[in-house]
Order: C-alpha cells, then structure tokens, then sequence
C-alpha cells in the first residue's frame, strides 16, 4: 500500500447501498491517478455498516477496480474483527485495516495481544488504524514497533495529524513496515520525513491533487510538493474536521459524482454549510 489512498464513501440510495454509484466513484478515482483503494474505513461510515453490508461493498471495489485493496475490518472485539476480514480475503481484498478498539478502554497489553492475536488468525496482512479523534487514544511509536516485529502486521495508518508522530514511526520500524499518512494537511511534509503514501479523506474530491502531491514528494521536489498540499489543506479542514463525512459527500456531488446521502445518525449539510464548502472547493479547484 504505497502512494495515494482514498478512504472511499460508501454510496446510500434510500438508506441501501448503492453498488452502481460506488463502481462509478471507483472507476474515477482511478482514472485520477490514486494508487489504491480503502473502503469501510472511518469516511466509508464502517462503523454503521452491517457485517455482511461491509463483505459486498468490498466484493463491488475489489471487482471494479485493478489497484490493491486495503480494507476496513476493524471491530469492538476479536471475533467480530477475525470474522470480517475473513469476509474481506473472501471478497478479494489485499490487505485489511483495523482501527484500534476503544469502547473499553483497552490498555497497551490488551491492545498488544488483541492485535497479535488477529495477525495470526487473519488471512490478510494487518494495517494498525490510529484515529484518535474518534477513539481517544493514539498508537505510541514505541508500541507500534513492538507490533511491526509480527511479520503479518505489515503497516499502520496514522490520523493523528502530527507530523512529529509520522516521523518517529518512521524512525522506530523498518523499511518494509509501511506508515501511511492519514491526514491530508501533512501529506507532502509526511512524505519528505519518510511515509509511504497516505489513506487522505480529502482524495475522495480532489484525487488528482493528492495524487500530484504523492509524485512530488517522492521525485523530491519538496517545495512544490508542499505548495500543492497547501493549495488544499482549507478544503481537507472543512470535510474532515468541520463537515466531517457529510462535507465529502456534498463535495462529492459539487464534482459531479453524487454519492447521495450519509447513513443516521449523520445528516447532510444545512444549505448554508454547503454554500460555504462549495465556496472553497471553487477556490481550490481555481488554484
């Protein structure tokens, strides 16, 4: 999983999966340069996704596209998750990405053998998932290091935001342990410091801006690279910090790739946020 992810929006039509709309979202995002594809992740509204509504979408991806597949399958305990990345190696994904358990306040020693246990249950590679914005706690480097030892814990996704914590990843695995950048305001500086690509919310509506940032960074024109980052950081703030996944799918649909409505408890944007975000997505779009 190198280069540029895209955590992909799952697309609802009257509160079902639309399984035409994501083959069509797949299909441009890869005609725009990404390197692979993530679904059932944080942006693809996982969490509100039935089991066996996580195993088709990926079965949908997996089949529309050629790019590898890194896939959502992270739960609130280890049976849950051994059953759904099972489902995933079963639909045809690659690898799977497991965000860390939070509801009961794991500790590091809970978290160290929960995530040892599925690497040596799991028919997929494991990606560790740091998201401390929606589970309260961040994967120390130190503890990452320890689980990278395992030889089918092959990377993780850190949304942390910091820079310095991408960095000391770096510094603290080897080579062939992949650390992805997962916010799009420090891609091109994460991957100057060593990343080996980003899983980026924001590449969901401008792929091919991410994906120019990605080809910079690593052919080492890092001023450019980061001049084309900052181009879009006001836009990656509104559909993830601000709008979260509702300012996606609007964004979205603001580029003509309509991915209807998000699932409840979310809603979508009051008229007066969409005038906002469609007001920076023209000026990011015009830079």
């Amino acid at each position: 999983m190198h280069g540029t992810g895209v955590p992909l929006v799952t697309p609802f039509s009257d509160g079902a999966i639309d399984h035409e709309r994501l083959r069509s979202l797949v299909e441009w995002l890869e005609r725009s340069g990404v390197d692979f594809l993530v679904p059932c992740g944080s942006t693809g509204e996982g969490p509100s996704l039935t089991t066996a509504e996580r195993a088709t979408v990926v079965e949908t991806v997996v089949d529309a596209t050629e790019l590898p597949v890194l896939a959502g399958t992270g739960r609130e305990a280890l049976e849950p998750t051994v059953e759904t990345t099972a489902l995933a190696a079963e639909a045809g994904a690659d690898a799977a990405l497991v965000v860390t358990p939070s509801y009961y306040g794991a500790d590091n020693a809970d978290l160290a053998a929960y995530y040892r246990a599925l690497a040596d249950r799991s028919p997929l590679p494991i990606y560790l998932y740091s998201v401390p914005k929606f589970t309260g706690r961040a994967l120390a480097p130190e503890f990452v290091a320890e689980l990278a030892s395992h030889e089918d814990v092959a990377g993780i996704k850190d949304s942390s935001g910091s820079l310095g914590s991408v960095q000391r990843l770096v510094d603290h695995t080897d080579d062939d342990f992949d650390v992805l950048v997962g916010s799009g305001s420090v891609y091109a500086a994460g991957i100057t410091a060593g990343a080996d690509g980003g899983v980026l919310a924001v590449a969901n509506v401008v792929p091919e801006r991410a994906s120019a940032v990605f080809g910079l960074a690593s052919a080492g024109r890092t001023d450019t690279a980061r001049e084309r980052n900052a181009a879009f950081v006001e836009l990656n703030h509104a559909v993830t910090a601000r709008f979260g996944v509702p300012g996606v799918k609007a964004a979205l649909a603001m580029r003509d790739q309509s991915v209807g409505r998000p699932r409840r408890p979310l809603r979508p944007l009051e008229r007066e946020d969409e005038a906002v975000l469609e007001s920076i997505l023209e000026r990011t779009l015009g830079e």
